[in-house]
């Protein structure tokens, strides 16, 4: 050790590999072990505290899908889980638990609202998506065989 080093503390230490727990977390609730990816999204706030992506995600995987491993018919958090897999950009994921939603919605005045909007915006996903192309008509000049 060279005298500089001992009057300044010793060499820097080697920083620690920054592990990425979001995307280990996010593949290990792609696998359906959401208790692991829990554990990796808890690691993940704690490198950033203050990352909503990480709370987001650990909403999606602790909370709401949780709670639909317990009772698949809870319209609340197909709802939910729905418009949280939006944000994540999960559209299909999200138009199966909006529908889901739509097939047992709670009743009342004020659940009204929230399916309508429901409603609305799964019709608006549905006219995102192309449209299958066209099928060409066969011309019985072509092909003899075929009678129109």
């Amino acid at each position: 050790m060279s005298f500089w080093d001992r009057l300044t503390g010793g060499k820097p230490k080697p920083q620690t590999e920054n592990l990425d727990y979001l995307s280990e977390a996010l593949a290990l609730e792609r696998q359906g072990d959401y208790d692991a990816a829990l554990t990796s999204y808890r690691l993940a706030l704690r490198q950033r505290p203050n990352n909503h992506k990480v709370l987001q995600n650990m909403a999606i995987a602790c909370c709401y899908r949780r709670a639909l491993t317990i009772e698949p018919k809870l319209s609340g958090a197909h709802y939910g889980l729905a418009f949280l897999l939006l944000r994540r950009g999960d559209v299909s994921d999200a138009a199966y638990h909006l529908e889901a939603f739509l097939m047992d919605p709670p009743r009342g005045p004020e659940a009204e609202r929230w399916v309508k909007h429901a409603q609305k915006t799964l019709d608006e996903m549905k006219g995102a998506e192309p449209p299958p192309p066209p099928t060409p008509k066969v011309k019985t000049s072509e092909y003899p065989g075929i009678l129109e």
